[in-house]
């Protein structure tokens, strides 16, 4: 990402390369845009992965040496895993 005051921009690899995470960065101009992407795709996570949010979350807390917010714990336990009792 290459960042020019206010406006970012990505090459066609990069967006790409995030596409196969499932983040869509085409047509970001903005860190707000980058925000924005981000925030549609944490929330893709909670809706369809909550699982795989939680371990997201977990390694990057451990990376940085912090807890992981206790909100996460509502979020991910209210969502049944995948596979578990009550999971259609």
């Amino acid at each position: 990402m290459l960042r020019a005051g206010k406006a970012v921009r990505f090459t066609p690899n990069e967006v790409e390369d995030y596409r196969s995470l499932g983040i869509d960065f085409a047509g970001t101009r903005t860190q707000d845009d980058v925000e924005q992407a981000l925030g549609r795709w944490a929330q893709t996570l909670v809706d369809e992965r909550p699982d795989l949010l939680h371990k997201i979350v977990l390694e990057m807390a451990k990376v940085k040496g912090v807890r992981p917010p206790s909100a996460l714990d509502l979020v991910v336990n209210a969502v049944p895993a995948a596979g578990s009792p009550g999971q259609s």
